[in-house]
């Protein structure tokens, strides 16, 4: 399951643990550096909470980027309800 806000403010949360070093090249311990790294920079909140941990590391990680994915997508598309006011609490984007 993977949150993302858009809203100008960092904050990266997970419960991923790799259970293996690598899968084929990729580094597992990496996983949590690459979002936590595109969280910040993109100054979005981020987070990614694995409901069933699973036993097949490739699963799990292809889950994870795949989950993100789909949120950035959705977080990014007009919400036609709401297509003539501003998609803020705050007031501002």
């Amino acid at each position: 399951m993977t949150a993302v806000d858009l809203g100008g403010r960092y904050a990266f949360e997970t419960n991923y643990e790799p259970v293996r070093e690598k899968v084929n090249d990729f580094s597992t311990e990496m996983m949590k550096h690459f979002f936590q790294s595109i969280a910040v920079e993109a100054k979005m909140n981020l987070h990614i909470n694995f409901m069933n941990p699973g036993d097949n590391e490739h699963h799990r990680l292809e889950a994870a980027f795949k989950s993100f994915a789909k949120a950035m997508r959705k977080a990014c598309e007009t919400d036609e309800r709401a297509k003539n006011l501003l998609p803020s609490t705050k007031g501002k984007l």
